[in-house]
């Protein structure tokens, strides 16, 4: 177990202080892993998350058509006559972001929405570096708001029969919804300040973009909608929204090909995918599932079980604060899988209702992941995006934003889910 914190631990301090080489020293890790036998070869294609890395390929082919449309430059004038200058432009894309990010995954929002907000930047001449941090970590906030904004809650639902309207009232008072949306208004004042002396007023446009066509934006308002079903589907294959992704992408391929009269038009949407952000996803996935398999999960979750001893208050600290801290740096879904059932447990030995503990390791969880560059999918999808612009993205650059913003957003959450589950 030791050896493979040590190599997991090593990999990504060298991932914070080497940033232009994240997607290789996460592969070269995990091929680590692999080549001694820390993570079985049998259970490599089980532990690689397929559906994150088919939402990914899938939806940045298809914004890549989106972008071809210029649909993206007219939603950014219409954005920019709305709002009086760029601070309001960047707290209002962020809100905008989380909206989506509801109910729709949080890698796909980042994936769908940063195109627009790169344009804004383009057109004020302003680093899109803030707006696109902005974007990813408004996008994580929210994807605990409801049953279906993340794998999360989806696996938090599932544990405690949670229906979708159980998010919005759950036990007779407001539910975890609320906690989400608390945070997210505390941290949009985070984002107001930050961005507070960014006051140039967003000129004018005299004329509209003319959008060549409005295809591409049907299948990414398409791909949103099918997304959102999928989510009510039970028992559904678990790369069922990575398929949607990559077929919508398919069509509009075909359809581009068809409507250019040419097979060569495909090789751009197809070149617009960052193989680089999936190979660090790859290889995150699989450092992952080799401290899984190593135990290393497990005994940290047994650490805080102990740590909160048999006080449910102390407990819930524990559970809210050391999750905000591991899920920085260890992706959410498999310490969440693996804390359910240790929740549980903890519940029924002190005889108390779980709800709090639950939620709890949802918000902290869910929101932790923002204090990293790494520390979720949308992140990587973010920083990606803006690498292929041209654009490096420093670890002071990210810290400067996600922490204050998690923090905002943390702690009220903390609050409201003890006073009303916890008393």
């Amino acid at each position: 177990m030791y050896g493979a914190l040590i190599l997991f631990a090593s990999a990504y301090v060298l991932m914070m202080v080497f940033g232009k080489y994240r997607p290789y020293i996460a592969l070269g890790a995990a091929v680590l892993f692999i080549a001694t036998g820390m993570l079985p070869l049998g259970q490599v294609f089980g532990t690689i998350d397929w559906n994150v890395l088919l939402m990914i390929a899938g939806t940045m082919g298809t914004v890549a058509l989106f972008i071809e449309s210029k649909m993206p430059s007219l939603l950014a004038e219409r954005i920019m006559e709305k709002v009086p200058n760029v601070c309001a432009a960047a707290v209002a894309m962020a809100l905008f972001a989380g909206i989506i990010s509801a109910f729709v995954d949080n890698v796909a929002t980042v994936l769908m929405v940063a195109p627009v907000a790169l344009e804004i930047c383009r057109k004020l001449k302003t680093d899109p570096v803030p707006f696109i941090i902005g974007i990813a970590v408004s996008s994580n906030l929210q994807g605990a708001a409801t049953l279906v904004g993340d794998t999360t809650a989806i696996m938090l639902g599932s544990a405690l029969d949670m229906s979708f309207m159980d998010f919005f009232w759950y036990q007779g008072r407001p539910g975890m919804f609320f906690a989400v949306e608390l945070g997210a208004v505390l941290s949009a004042l985070i984002l107001a300040f930050l961005f507070r002396e960014e006051k140039a007023p967003i000129p004018k446009e005299a004329e509209r973009t003319k959008v060549t066509d409005y295809v591409p934006a049907a299948l990414l308002l398409g791909t949103i909608v099918l997304l959102i079903a999928a989510s009510f589907v039970p028992n559904k294959p678990a790369v069922t929204n990575g398929v949607i992704c990559c077929v919508l992408f398919a069509i509009g391929l075909v359809y581009h090909a068809v409507r250019s009269r040419s097979l060569k038009v495909m090789a751009a949407p197809l070149r617009a995918i960052d193989f680089e952000t999936i190979g660090l996803l790859l290889g995150l996935f699989l450092m992952i599932g080799g401290i899984a398999e190593q135990g290393v999960i497990d005994a940290a979750a047994n650490l805080l079980a102990q740590m909160g001893g048999g006080n449910v208050f102390v407990l819930y600290t524990v559970i809210v604060w050391a999750s905000v801290v591991i899920s920085a740096f260890v992706d959410n879904i498999p310490y969440v899988a693996t804390m359910i059932p240790v929740i549980a447990g903890l519940a029924a030995t002190l005889g108390v209702d779980p709800t709090v503990l639950y939620f709890g390791l949802l918000s902290g969880a869910t929101l932790g992941g923002n204090c990293t560059p790494i520390g979720a999918s949308a992140n990587i999808a973010g920083i990606g995006i803006l690498r292929k612009e041209g654009y490096t993205v420093k670890n002071k650059d990210f810290f400067k934003i996600g922490i204050p913003f998690t923090l905002a957003a943390i702690v009220p959450a903390y609050i409201y889910l003890w006073l009303l589950y916890g008393i």
